[in-house]
């Protein structure tokens, strides 16, 4: 088992330019425990699981980024203090996939080995395209049509 690191931290507004977001700096200290080879960190903010990617800042250094709903379900805030534990991510590929998209694979294995043949990045933007659904209809509509898109050996979110 990996060590955690704990520290305080404020949540700042920030991210790619494209992308506004809020983001939370990681200590270079924390950053040197943590290794150069974790992409990927799990831990808690402010007791919330997460499992977020460890991200380069533009001249040096990492931080997490934490998406508007995710801050909503931690009842967090910009400018406020937080507690942040991150541990390396021993199954950095590993993706929580939606029960749509687990039912898919059972009836379409073709599909399963499209999925797998993606990048774990890839495979994480599939699985959330089809969970942030809010309509269960629309998640299993979701999950049909990238099933039958990686079974046919097509980009996953190209239509043809």
């Amino acid at each position: 088992m990996e060590t955690s690191h704990t520290f305080q931290a404020q949540l700042q507004a920030g991210g790619p330019s494209f992308m506004p977001t809020q983001i939370v700096v990681v200590p270079p200290l924390v950053v040197a425990a943590l290794g150069t080879s974790a992409k990927r960190v799990t831990g808690t903010v402010n007791g919330h699981a997460v499992r977020p990617g460890l991200l380069p800042l533009p001249g040096g250094g990492r931080y997490l980024m934490l998406n508007k709903d995710l801050c909503r379900a931690i009842g967090i805030q910009l400018g406020q203090h937080l507690t942040v534990c991150l541990a390396p991510d021993p199954d950095p590929d590993h993706v929580d996939l939606p029960a749509e998209l687990a039912e898919a694979f059972e009836a379409w294995p073709e599909a399963e080995t499209g999925f797998t043949a993606h990048t774990g990045a890839m495979r994480r933007a599939i699985a959330q395209h089809i969970a942030s659904a809010r309509q269960p209809e629309t998640r299993a509509r979701r999950a049909v049509e990238l099933a039958e898109r990686l079974a046919l050996g097509r980009h996953p979110f190209r239509k043809p």
